[in-house]
């Protein structure tokens, strides 16, 4: 029995303003990848691919854990795109055999009446041709359910990037301020008296 589930979140995140603009954060992929979850759970593959290696889920009776191949690029502007490049189901040979995983993500950072926001979409889609010990099941039953995984996996990354991501742009933006000569760094003044 095939089955088809589809997620989509937005976000728009303040943020704070540091010395070093947030686009020039942006262009280092690794530190997206980092923000969206725990660096041990993060393999780099190339410059921009990633292999991410996600928590196990339930569903319904099966735990499953994806663990996804992701290509992270960003454009000179600062804008960044996400999307998938390969899936495998560890465990499930079935399900892995019959499982195709498709996420995209983009994040914009915009500044307006001084203010830097970071604007992001993601949307994932799942196509799986489920086991005979399903069959039985109600398919609206199953869509929830599935609907239900991929919000939550949708969500996560949300939260993360709310938090984790701003935290970490602030500590580079504050690295990048003391190796960089002050006269290097727009909008920093010479005076001892702008610290």
């Amino acid at each position: 029995m095939q089955v088809k589930f589809t997620a989509s979140q937005a976000l728009v995140i303040d943020v704070p303003e540091e010395s070093v603009p947030l686009r020039h954060y942006l262009r280092q992929p690794h530190r997206l990848i980092h923000a969206l979850t725990e660096p041990k759970r993060v393999k780099r593959l190339d410059q921009t691919r990633f292999q991410l290696t996600m928590q196990a889920r339930q569903f319904m009776m099966l735990s499953i854990q994806p663990i996804v191949e992701l290509d992270v690029w960003s454009e000179p502007n600062g804008v960044v795109h996400v999307r998938s490049a390969g899936c495998e189901i560890r465990g499930i040979d079935y399900i892995n055999e019959r499982f195709h995983l498709d996420l995209v993500g983009k994040l914009t950072p915009t500044q307006a009446t001084g203010k830097t926001q970071l604007a992001g979409s993601g949307d994932l889609k799942v196509e799986v041709d489920l086991p005979p010990l399903f069959w039985m099941t109600p398919q609206p039953i199953l869509e929830a359910a599935g609907q239900s995984l991929l919000q939550g996996i949708l969500l996560t990354f949300r939260q993360r990037l709310g938090h984790q991501l701003i935290a970490d742009y602030r500590q580079w933006a504050g690295a990048t301020r003391e190796q960089t000569p002050t006269h290097l760094v727009p909008g920093l003044s010479a005076s001892p008296s702008s610290y």
